[in-house]
């Protein structure tokens, strides 16, 4: 699995976990992502904008083009309710996923 892979794998939980929130458009997911992770995770549209799209299709999310505070039109994306029962599923798949790494690899240091 590449390093892509791994930062892909968690972006529905993610995108779910941040729209939990309130509602906000692509680049600033975008951007959230980046800050909250320390940098660690790196996303880009190409990634982004088709999980985007798929999520809407499943009825976790929705769309609608609002007018930005800087007078642009964005689409700002909220979460359904569907969307907070997927994430609360999404939630306990990572937990389980966590602890079996956990078990598995051992406890994770910092290298001096």
């Amino acid at each position: 699995m590449s390093s892509k892979d791994l930062i892909a794998a968690p972006a529905k939980a993610v995108i779910l976990s941040l729209l939990l929130s309130g509602e906000s458009y692509g680049y600033q997911i975008i951007k959230r992502v980046r800050r909250v992770s320390g940098g660690t995770l790196e996303w880009s549209h190409t990634m982004l904008y088709p999980l985007l799209n798929q999520m809407e299709r499943e009825g976790l999310i929705r769309s609608e083009w609002k007018t930005s505070p800087e007078n642009r039109m964005r689409k700002y994306y909220t979460l359904t309710e569907h969307g907070r029962d997927e994430l609360a599923e999404e939630k306990a798949r990572w937990r389980n996923v966590q602890n079996a790494l956990r078990k598995l690899l051992g406890p994770m240091t910092a290298v001096d």
